[in-house]
Order: C-alpha cells, then sequence, then structure tokens
C-alpha cells in the first residue's frame, strides 16, 4: 500500500509544478513498461496527440537492443518528427516515473536532437 500511495504523491506533485511552465508549451508524455517505453507530444489546448513514437513500430523493433539504447533511439525519431512539425519548445511530463534510467536517457536524447525544456 505504502508503494502505491508513493507513486500517487510523486504523480501529483510532478503534475502541479507542470501547471506553471505549460505556457505555450506543448507536453512530452513518457509511458513505461517492462519491455516498451512509448512517448507522445500533445496540445493540450486542443486536447490532439500531435507526434507520437513507441518501441513496438517496425523500425526500432527491427534493431533489437537493450532497453536502455531503444529509449535513445525513440529519444532521436521522436525529436525529428517533432522538428518536421516545426515543434521546438515543450515540457516534460515524466508522469509517475522518477527521473532515472531509461526516462533520462529518453529526455537527454531529446534535448541534444533539438527539442527545448
Amino acid at each position: 500500500m505504502k508503494k502505491l500511495n508513493n507513486k500517487k504523491k510523486r504523480v501529483l506533485r510532478n503534475r502541479k509544478k507542470l501547471k506553471s511552465v505549460s505556457v505555450n508549451r506543448f507536453r512530452v508524455s513518457v509511458f513505461k513498461s517492462l519491455k516498451n517505453i512509448s512517448a507522445q507530444i500533445i496540445d493540450d489546448k486542443e486536447k490532439k496527440t500531435l507526434v507520437s513514437a513507441s518501441s513496438i513500430e517496425k523500425e526500432i523493433k527491427a534493431n533489437k537492443k537493450k532497453k536502455s539504447e531503444t529509449s535513445t533511439l525513440l529519444g532521436e525519431i521522436l525529436a525529428k518528427r517533432a522538428a518536421e512539425k516545426k515543434i521546438t519548445k515543450v515540457y516534460f511530463d515524466r508522469g509517475s516515473y522518477k527521473y532515472h534510467g531509461r526516462i533520462k536517457l529518453f529526455a537527454d536524447s531529446l534535448r541534444k536532437n533539438g527539442l527545448e525544456f
């Protein structure tokens, strides 16, 4: 029960901080499971997904690599797709996940490939 409570606290704390940053920016939302990772850039005003990428896609799945390498590759692909739609400024919504491991590698890859947050 304690783990669930800490997870809920972390989600609420993260969302509260993000509300102050969200002016004129799109949200990068991340989902992580044990095997896969997926992310999407969302326009919260119109409530639409603008760009998405997932490790389930054929081009990423063809390169069977470690999970950490997959998350860096996913960050590069999402950043390229965002650049095609002329999206540069976003804010990073990590959800209930700690900024550590695959989530951190993904975020660093996004920054390296041109997204500002």
